[in-house]
């Protein structure tokens, strides 16, 4: 990548992010949530002198590097606020105030020489700061962005954002705006051609709801991104489990089951479509001997769970999946090739190693305890990359347990020590034919 004019040549724990039309807001909350996945942040300065920057100050090089490779051209919000990210030349960054365009993790008392009164900010108190919890903007938040490797849409003329719309301000005020309501030539003349989010907090517009185009309506109720599951098996559901049903129709951000409510979790899909389909497709399904049902939240979004407790299975109440490239929703090339079924008896398999043989996926299911298919069909090849097929059982309970347990399972690749990861949903067809088309 050539270097920028004045840009250091030799990587730094600093960067410097310049945001290109910044249509929406851009808070320390903002800049956090895209960059705390990559390594832990340590301060983080806004500035306006030369449209809108951010400064980041990692722990070590090795996170502001792979943040600079992640981010770097992707769009914070669907069509907007893209990033130009160089490394900048300070060592360190100084903090002389915790708000909206200032942050040092490692202080949070900087600037403050007394409590906060209830009218100075809206963040009312000295609490941890950042995305703890939802400040009541009536609209969801859907902090998704695409995996590490650079498999992110965006761009300057890309889809689908790191995230689906704005994140709530805590501190009242943002970029000239005010929590109450939208003042003249503000978010609604954004030029994007389409209107803007209301971003309405106590006392401003009424809630609002995502649209297919994943842009808010005003006056429609609100819905967020979060999914109440109820009737889980306890012994063998877990949050893995969950992402692989899940993942059919959209992006999973994060789950967390409850430990007060036994086979009850919450999950954080990538925007409210994501949990309008998954309610319409698998609300009352049965598997497992439980009958599952699907409900919407009323929070925004899940807050990070620094100790879960250990599900029956052993494995942890509360994931992060953040970044994980078995979401199939990061980019619009790639949520485009989901055709969106609901359950059915019959799964598609596909990404699993060129020359497979029925034994071995067999095996996938007989490791997982549940009931193999009933009859295989592997489609002819037009590539040895890969190869793929269709798998029948008996009814939908049993496709339901077999997917939960086989999706994203490791298939042995004989011509690499790297797996092939199998990737299944719901198949269209009601039957395998005997004969496929060649």
């Amino acid at each position: 990548m050539a270097h920028r004019k004045g840009e250091p040549e030799t990587p730094n724990h600093v960067l410097l992010m310049t945001i290109l039309n910044p249509a929406y807001p851009i808070t320390v909350d903002v800049i956090h949530t895209i960059c705390q996945p990559y390594g832990n942040v340590l301060r983080i300065v806004i500035f306006k002198k030369n449209g809108v920057q951010a400064m980041v100050e990692f722990d070590g090089i090795d996170p502001a590097t792979r943040a600079r490779e992640g981010l770097q051209g992707a769009d914070i919000y669907s069509g907007c606020c893209t990033l130009r990210i160089e490394y900048a030349k300070p060592s360190k960054l100084n903090v002389y105030k915790n708000d909206a365009e200032s942050w040092d993790f490692t202080n949070p008392n900087v600037g403050m020489k007394e409590p906060p009164s209830s009218s100075s900010t809206s963040s009312g108190s000295s609490r941890p700061p950042l995305l703890q919890e939802p400040r009541g903007f009536g609209m969801n938040v859907s902090p998704f962005r695409g995996g590490m490797n650079g498999q992110m849409g965006g761009g300057p003329r890309g889809g689908g954002g790191l995230f689906n719309s704005p994140m709530p301000d805590r501190f009242g005020i943002n970029n000239g705006m005010s929590n109450g309501g939208i003042r003249s030539g503000g978010l609604m003349g954004s030029g994007q051609g389409q209107g803007g989010p209301f971003m309405g907090g106590a006392g401003g517009p009424g809630g609002a709801s995502l649209s297919a185009m994943g842009q808010p309506q005003p006056g429609l109720p609100q819905q967020g991104a979060v999914l109440m599951v109820y009737g889980l098996n306890k012994d063998k559901m877990n949050a893995d489990r969950i992402f692989n049903l899940l993942c059919l129709y959209g992006n999973i951000v994060r789950i967390k089951f409850l430990k007060t409510k036994e086979g009850c979790a919450m999950v954080q899909m990538g925007d409210a479509l994501a949990v309008e389909r998954a309610v319409a497709n698998l609300n009352n399904t049965t598997f497992f001997g439980c009958k599952m049902q699907l409900g919407y939240s009323k929070q925004a979004f899940l807050a990070d769970v620094q100790q879960p407790y250990d599900l029956p299975d052993g494995t942890p109440s509360f994931k992060d999946y953040m970044g994980n490239k078995n979401n199939r929703f990061i980019n619009p090339e790639m949520a485009s090739k989901n055709r969106i079924q609901p359950p059915s008896k019959i799964l598609h398999f596909f990404n699993t190693p060129p020359g497979l043989d029925e034994e071995t996926l067999k095996q996938v299911f007989l490791e997982g305890e549940v009931v193999e298919p009933k009859s295989i069909k592997l489609f002819p090849s037009k590539t040895e990359r890969s190869s793929s097929g269709l798998l029948e059982f008996n009814n939908i309970s049993e496709a339901l347990e077999a997917l939960v347990v086989g999706n994203h399972a490791p298939i042995p690749n004989p011509n690499s020590k790297f797996p092939f990861i199998m990737k299944l949903c719901f198949s269209s067809s009601r039957h395998i034919p005997n004969k496929m088309a060649e």
